[in-house]
């Protein structure tokens, strides 16, 4: 899979480093598909993440984001699709 886009090789490449030196990582993405392979790249490697797309409402969007933004919280990744990130995610 990472073989196969540039960009997967470089996100492979960064977050690891990004998690050593303690970041968390939002990605953001206008197509549902395009969050789908990074869901697929992301528990291949066994890193913790969440999203949030035009699938996901109400209590569900603030538990992602809560869980996201708690102190300690393991997420280190949150998928978004651009629809979903325009509404009221700061």
């Amino acid at each position: 899979l990472v073989a196969c886009s540039g960009k997967l090789v470089l996100l492979d490449k960064l977050l690891p480093r990004l998690r050593e030196q303690g970041h968390r990582v939002l990605l953001f993405s206008q197509f549902k598909i395009m969050l789908d392979i990074l869901e697929d790249y992301l528990i291949g490697r066994a890193y913790c993440y969440g999203r949030i797309d035009g699938n996901i409402t109400g209590d569900k969007r603030q538990q992602q984001i809560d869980s996201f933004q708690t102190e300690g919280s393991k997420l280190f990744v949150m998928l978004l699709s651009t629809k979903a990130g325009g509404v009221g995610i700061n």
